[in-house]
């Protein structure tokens, strides 16, 4: 079973069979028809809280409105995503690049004011009130050295908004480019037990619990795809979850991975990130990879198909079945369409029209 969280129920499905059948080709050309598309930009906010749902949703808001409670023009807020048993919320945020600083701002700056992380506790890694805020340019006219350059703002303001706040970069808003698995690993984000106040940020103080450490960068859209297996045997999952990595052998492109126990199982937790065609083609049942087009770069990420296919077949092997399969928010393509709709129509608060869609 494949479906798709939200905000309001477990199971929401919206869109899901579109996401089996997109290929490169209609998703290139879709993603290109939209002048109001063509400066966007996604954030999927990562905050710890998810337990208390009317305050994620106030920090929803918060982006989409200003200090004097009046709407944002521009911006929308396509979908929250909460897990209890992970205490995090993602909180999706469209709207054009020169429009989107203030919008997550606003989030950032209210998430500091009611979660404090010495009262966090969850099953999923973490590190901060925010805990991470990633740009991903859905437009032809936005690239990724645009949406660095917006990452490294949005990572000096909250410091200076927030006293006591820091953070790290990632991607293309980071020097070196490292991606977020690289940079995470180097502070000790997967580790159970961390002294946070020995992490050098590269903005703002030396992190302290209240608020911890936040990063924040730019890179091509990354999907979140979790898997359920139905078994409490966590080292089961960390098996599953090296073999399907992109840097075990034989792993899938762009999947960052790891296990976890949900619910009295154990979730393959997935970061689908968006990879270059490179010199090889990659295709799934003699179909490709889903893709799309930013500054004129194909981009293609692996279709939740594919890695619930592999976790069930790797899994099926041990004498475990699968669950389900989760997508958290969208596809890039999704992602875009949904928002030059909700923008079209100026829905601010578009995550509360999703259980009433049916495509």
């Amino acid at each position: 079973m494949l479906r798709m969280r939200g905000v309001r129920t477990r199971l929401c499905p919206v869109l899901i069979h579109i996401t089996s059948r997109l290929t490169a080709g209609p998703c290139v050309k879709r993603m290109s028809c939209s002048s109001l598309g063509r400066r966007l930009v996604a954030c999927l906010l990562n905050i710890s809280e998810a337990r208390r749902r009317d305050l994620v949703e106030t920090v929803a808001r918060s982006a989409i409105t200003d200090a004097h409670g009046r709407a944002r023009e521009g911006v929308t807020v396509l979908n929250i995503f909460n897990d209890f048993d992970y205490n995090r919320s993602v909180i999706t945020i469209v709207a054009s690049i020169d429009l989107i600083r203030e919008a997550v701002l606003s989030a950032c700056q209210h998430a500091c004011s009611i979660i404090d992380m010495n009262a966090h506790d969850g099953i999923h890694p973490c590190m901060g009130a925010v805990d991470l805020v990633p740009l991903y340019p859905l437009g032809e006219e936005v690239g990724l050295e645009d949406c660095g350059q917006e990452a490294q703002a949005l990572a000096k303001a909250p410091t200076e908004r927030v006293p006591g706040s820091s953070a790290f970069l990632f991607g293309w808003a980071d020097s070196q480019h490292r991606s977020l698995a690289q940079r995470r690993k180097g502070i000790g984000w997967f580790k159970k037990a961390r002294d946070i106040s020995t992490i050098q940020p590269d903005i703002g103080p030396q992190p302290a619990r209240r608020y911890g450490i936040t990063g924040v960068g730019a890179s091509p859209y990354t999907m979140n795809c979790n898997v359920t297996i139905d078994t409490q045997d966590l080292s089961l999952g960390r098996f599953l979850a090296s073999a399907i990595r992109e840097s075990s052998p034989n792993g899938i492109p762009g999947v960052q991975v790891i296990a976890l126990p949900h619910e009295g199982a154990v979730e393959i937790a997935c970061n689908v990130e968006s990879v270059e065609n490179g010199s090889q083609s990659f295709s799934y049942e003699g179909e490709p990879w889903p893709g799309f087009t930013i500054r004129g770069q194909n981009l293609y990420h692996a279709p939740a198909s594919l890695i619930t296919a592999r976790v069930a077949l790797l899994a099926r092997h041990h004498g475990v079945a699968i669950k389900g399969t989760a997508l958290v928010g969208f596809t890039p393509c999704e992602c875009r369409s949904m928002a030059e709709g909700a923008l079209s129509k100026g829905i601010k608060q578009f995550w509360k029209k999703l259980p009433h869609i049916h495509m």
